[in-house]
């Protein structure tokens, strides 16, 4: 892989992990208040660490001379349903409430790699494949192309969460770093059930993300000696998929009829969604203070999320967002 092909993997990277973070929000803002906290817990922690993982990401792509895109042309933004960034296409990503079948969609993308699986930049089967043959490809091009400018670097003064501190990727062994924790807290460390921060960042064990998603599914809770292969042993985990807001999938704005004050409710929620990819894209492109401003966008684009969600639209649906691209003409 030479490095402009590695540019343009990581800018794949980016995409991905932008595109598992709208199925996650509808999912979580579906759920009523004081309903199924688990679950909401659980969603809430994993929309953090995705975060985290879009950070690494553009710091990865900064750290080779690349520059991190989130808004057209530059960037291929997610119309839904849709198959993640060359994967092999082997299940469709959707926004839909929080329901079993949308755990199902989550498993999918979280999903282990068998430990015979080779690493794969195309028409992977699981993330964790890409971003096995990323990490060959730095090692064998080695630090000659760790060029980028330091000051596009986010480290922890502007992001950090539950799950792990964002830090500067400089050097092979922190790009390595970076790489590892992405794929650890989504399939598991060591091919055990567990994220590994533990070893990694210094925090407290967890479940990462499949195994975490995979409990809500079958309704029961990992305990320690669970394995991949034991599945769940403990307790039941009780969800109530009744105490969710009945959004439609994969709501558009064009569902509704010009002109109606709904249409003009999802393009305004919409441009709240635009202006928070482009400061994001900002943020990673030499203006981190951008990263602060879009906690507040996101807030508002939640609002907006769940105040259409409450709007019915027949067959005992509602409306949601539609995360389309449709930026408005003030933004960043």
């Amino acid at each position: 892989m030479t490095p402009d092909e590695l540019r343009t993997h990581l800018q794949t990277a980016i995409e991905i992990e932008w595109s598992t973070i709208p199925p996650y929000l509808c999912a979580r803002w579906s759920i009523q208040d004081g309903r199924n906290e688990l679950a909401a817990e659980c969603i809430d922690d994993v929309v953090m660490e995705e975060m985290l993982h879009l950070t690494l990401a553009c710091n990865l792509l900064n750290a080779i001379d690349g520059e991190p895109a989130l808004t057209p042309p530059h960037a291929r933004l997610p119309s839904y349903p849709t198959y993640l960034p060359h994967s092999d296409k082997a299940f469709e990503v959707s926004l839909r409430p929080f329901s079993r079948q949308a755990l199902e969609t989550f498993r999918s993308i979280e999903r282990p790699a068998p430990g015979h699986a080779a690493p794969e930049p195309n028409r992977w089967h699981t993330i964790a494949q890409f971003y096995a043959a990323l990490r060959d490809a730095i090692n064998e091009l080695g630090p000659e192309i760790f060029t980028g400018k330091r000051d596009r670097q986010i480290d922890s003064s502007y992001y950090y969460g539950g799950g792990g501190e964002a830090f500067p990727v400089v050097d092979v062994t922190t790009a390595n770093l970076a790489l590892e924790i992405i794929v650890d807290e989504g399939e598991g460390i060591h091919h055990s059930i567990w994220d590994g921060d533990d070893e990694l960042l210094g925090e407290s064990r967890e479940l990462a993300h499949y195994f975490r998603f995979d409990e809500l599914y079958r309704g029961r809770q990992y305990v320690e000696g669970d394995t991949p292969a034991s599945g769940p042993t403990g307790p039941p985990l009780l969800v109530d998929y009744s105490c969710v807001q009945p959004m439609r999938p994969n709501p558009k704005a064009a569902d509704h009829p010009e002109g109606s004050e709904l249409r003009a409710l999802t393009q305004e929620c919409d441009r709240t969604y635009s202006t928070l990819l482009t400061q994001l894209q900002s943020a990673f492109n030499g203006r981190p203070e951008q990263l602060v401003t879009s906690v507040q966008t996101m807030l508002e684009l939640r609002y907006q999320a769940i105040a259409l969600m409450q709007v019915p639209v027949g067959d005992g649906q509602t409306a949601g967002p539609a995360f389309e691209w449709r930026p408005s003409r003030d933004a960043v």
